[in-house]
């Protein structure tokens, strides 16, 4: 199976149809969405043509292939717009080898994680901020920003296929990071 993930949207539909354009080339399967996906929040500026209802138009028009967890900018009067559900705070996804754990990040996160097995996967957005890595004895996913990116980095996707987590640039569908998942047994 091959899934894409993109998170924090923040009403953007420019980064918006970008990410469903990628997505309908990429093959993947899934697009995962891991939160703030209309509102900018108080704290962010306004992304590029933001447009909530536009967005939630365009993202319904995959609403059969997405999956979603809820961010701390997304609200349940999002909801009444979105033809999928948003509102769980965490999903979890079980392939044949491992557990994936979505969430936003703003309650699981990094620093404190839910209980995982060994191999597991533990998917985040929020900080907006791109990360592929094994941690210990977990990985980690986070695939930036698809519209208000931080640290210097651009906008961007992740993607697992053939046990590789990558997080790419939006722009450019370039590796940015990446990390192969060891087989388990």
């Amino acid at each position: 199976m091959k899934l894409m993930f993109a998170s924090d949207l923040h009403g953007s539909l420019s980064a918006t149809q970008l990410v469903l354009e990628r997505f309908e080339h990429s093959g993947a399967d899934w697009l995962i969405l891991l939160g703030d996906l209309l509102y900018h929040g108080p704290r962010n500026p306004l992304p590029d043509k933001y447009n909530p209802a536009e967005v939630a138009l365009y993202l319904n028009q995959f609403a059969d292939r997405i999956m979603a967890v809820r961010g701390n900018c997304d609200s349940e009067v999002d909801q009444m717009l979105l033809h999928f559900p948003i509102e769980a705070t965490w999903q979890q996804v079980l392939l044949e080898q491992r557990r994936l754990f979505l969430t936003h990040g703003h309650h699981y996160h990094p620093d404190k994680l839910p209980a995982l097995r060994t191999g597991d996967v533990f998917v985040y957005g929020h900080t907006h901020i791109p990360q592929a890595e094994k941690r210990e004895n977990i990985y980690v996913l986070n695939p930036g920003s698809a519209s208000l990116p931080k640290g210097g980095y651009p906008a961007s996707f992740g993607m697992l296929s053939d046990g590789v987590l990558q997080v790419l640039s939006l722009q450019q569908q370039e590796p940015i990071i990446q990390v192969s998942l060891e087989k388990r047994f």
